[in-house]
């Protein structure tokens, strides 16, 4: 296996109507044998950047090397890169066996070796039973774990997973997560896949790029993207439900500053005590503009709220009990608040409940830049 560079690349496709970009100075490292997600809604660029990897696409712009090896002008056949395509790309010529050993057999191994990876990663994936039929007919998660047994068993320096399991049930889905994981930490295999599912991304994953408009919002590991967000984007994106964001302002002198969440109409909503920086110098000035959040299962509602010594108090809009979860909807002021707590909550709707947003959950970011600024008692990274 092999690290895996991109230096300030960029992707434009060049067409006779007008120019589209798709990927825009994007800077990743991915060290050897880790497993890194590209995330992001349809059109963020991340399946771009896959094809770049694997030469399908040339770069407009950067650098890509795998290892010390400088890989932008070499054809895809001499990259080195294993990849599961999201379209399958089998051989219907071929069994199922045929399709998975194709590479094995291109390289000259020993055939006894082929039948026995073969195997191996047929009963990974279950689809050990389907090995002497064709493509045309399997179904289509049949068929995704197919192209992902054929990237898997090759012998690559990286390997690149486009959407690997979106065919598949939940179940399945769920019990393959972790087998697939396993594998790859076990044979130290660098591996980018790409994904919009955040609970695959979460699973599989060392380290997360978010991505939107062919731009990198954030690279870091699952529980920073959650509790350290960059920008208000990442923020709002990651999480379900996602984080609750009230615009805001900073309030009061210096040793009772507080932030007071606004409604639409510029009326104050509600104020929390702001989160105590780290240095005086990324102090919040009075009277900034801020954005306030806070991820719904950090806040407390009911009894938990008044224990926690809160004094917020709203009217009921939804309370849905999810079977291991209640989400409550709260109005307050003209502005929503969404809570998730793990027990079912007795209240109806239009009824008053108390809440509590503790401080060491509150985020602050920047209402112009959209950046991050205080996370809980810590000043955010810049």
């Amino acid at each position: 296996m092999a690290s895996l560079t991109l230096e300030n690349v960029s992707k434009v496709f060049r067409t006779r109507a007008h120019d589209v970009t798709a990927v825009v100075d994007l800077d990743l490292a991915v060290a050897d044998g880790e497993i890194i997600a590209l995330l992001g809604s349809s059109g963020c660029g991340k399946t771009s950047t896959l094809r770049l990897i694997t030469g399908f696409e040339t770069i407009t712009a950067g650098t890509i090397r795998i290892g010390d090896r400088v890989i932008n002008g070499l054809p895809a056949a001499q990259r080195n890169v294993a990849m599961a395509f999201e379209g399958y790309a089998l051989y219907p010529p071929l069994s199922i066996w045929d399709n998975i050993a194709f590479g094995l057999l291109r390289d000259r191994r020993p055939r006894a070796e082929v039948q026995d990876t073969v195997q191996a990663i047929a009963r990974l994936l279950a689809i050990e039973d389907i090995l002497e039929r064709y493509p045309p007919t399997l179904s289509g998660g049949q068929q995704q774990r197919v192209s992902l047994a054929r990237a898997l068993v090759r012998s690559a320096e990286v390997y690149l997973l486009d959407e690997p399991m979106s065919q598949l049930e939940p179940q399945l889905r769920a019990v393959l997560r972790a087998r697939i994981k396993d594998y790859l930490i076990r044979n130290r295999m660098t591996t980018v896949f790409v994904t919009h599912d955040q609970t695959e991304a979460m699973a599989l994953a060392d380290r997360i790029a978010v991505m939107e408009m062919g731009r990198l919002q954030q690279f870091a590991a699952p529980d920073d993207l959650k509790e350290r967000p960059s920008n208000l984007f990442v923020a709002s994106f990651i999480g379900e439900p996602p984080m609750n964001i009230f615009p805001a302002r900073v309030a009061g002198g210096s040793d009772d500053r507080r932030l007071a969440a606004l409604t639409e109409d510029g009326q104050e909503a509600f104020a929390v005590p702001c989160p105590r920086p780290a240095t005086d110098s990324d102090r919040l000035a009075d009277g900034q503009e801020v954005f306030l959040g806070i991820r719904p299962h950090r806040v407390r509602v009911g009894s938990e709220a008044l224990a926690a010594g809160g004094h917020l108090s709203g009217s009921v809009l939804s309370n849905q009990w999810l079977g291991d979860q209640s989400h409550v909807g709260i109005a307050v002021a003209g502005a929503l608040l969404i809570a998730v707590a793990d027990r079912s909550v007795p209240v109806g709707v239009d009824e008053t409940i108390p809440f509590a947003l503790p401080e060491d959950a509150l985020h602050v970011f920047d209402r112009r830049s959209q950046r991050a600024l205080l996370h809980g008692r810590r000043r955010a990274e810049g």
